[in-house]
């Protein structure tokens, strides 16, 4: 089981570093054959139009264009994992169901609830009540190893899906802060390729300093953007983490709470 998991983590781990490295050569090549194609400059080598004026912006710009392709496709990957670990319902209904079940006695009921449901809340809830209804008619267990061994398949359970959630969250995360610093170097040369052409003796090379703008601004822009949709994205999983990890921890509790107050004593 364990060597499983290896190899399910040894797979995530390639599929994270074949998106990087296919996000990195997607940019790439937007550069070169969409915004540097013939047609988005005139015969003199300017820019004709808005993809021309992107590609003046050098070779931050490919940089930046892998790093929103990045942010983008880890934001639908994470978007997909989350939604599939919510389950089919409502998770606050859900946790309401399965402890007005468990306060009931209806453990099998509970259990069926959560095949029903599905999703990571539902697994680690499953497994504690399967725990549950096999150590309630052991009798060669006192009531405290009975609330140990429940207590540990919870916690195992939970050990196991809390890393499938989060994953990937770091990259998110990571660019959030990258982004806006590579798109402020890309600023930077655009800045200093600007003021050498003011600098220039004589009338100022308005080409040059019209570039030299073009290039501070575009890059500019798309260290913004990637790190602004960063940020909403990381935030917006890291609260639907947090809705699924209290429910976790609700549940735990309820079903821990019920067994100890029904064989009290």
């Amino acid at each position: 089981m364990n060597k499983g998991g290896k190899q399910d983590s040894g797979m995530k781990s390639l599929f994270t570093l074949l998106a990087l490295i296919f996000c990195f050569g997607v940019g790439a090549l937007l550069y070169i054959f969409v915004f540097g194609a013939a047609g988005n400059f005139t015969p003199e080598g300017k820019p004709a139009n808005i993809l021309g004026n992107i590609h003046e912006g050098g070779f931050i710009v490919p940089i930046l264009l892998g790093i929103n392709l990045i942010v983008l496709t880890f934001t639908v990957e994470r978007m997909l994992t989350i939604s599939k670990a919510n389950g089919r319902g409502n998770i606050a209904g859900f946790v309401r169901n399965i402890r007005s079940m468990i306060a009931g006695g209806n453990i099998d009921e509970a259990i069926a609830e959560c095949d029903r449901q599905r999703g990571s809340l539902a697994n680690v809830v499953r497994a504690g009540l399967v725990k549950y209804k096999m150590v309630e008619g052991d009798a060669s267990m006192d009531k405290e190893t009975k609330l140990q061994a429940i207590q540990k398949d919870l916690e195992e359970a939970t050990a196991l899906e809390l890393p499938m959630l989060s994953k990937n969250l770091v990259i998110l995360s990571t660019l959030a802060s990258v982004s806006t610093l590579v798109g402020l170097i890309g600023t930077v040369f655009g800045m200093i390729r600007a003021f050498q052409a003011l600098a220039k003796a004589g009338a100022p090379d308005a080409g040059a300093l019209s570039a030299g703008i073009s290039e501070a601004l575009w890059n500019t822009a798309f260290g913004i953007i990637g790190s602004a949709i960063a940020i909403i994205m990381y935030n917006v999983f890291s609260s639907r983490i947090d809705a699924i990890t209290y429910g976790m921890d609700e549940a735990n509790f309820s079903i821990v709470q019920t067994f100890a107050a029904k064989h009290n004593g």
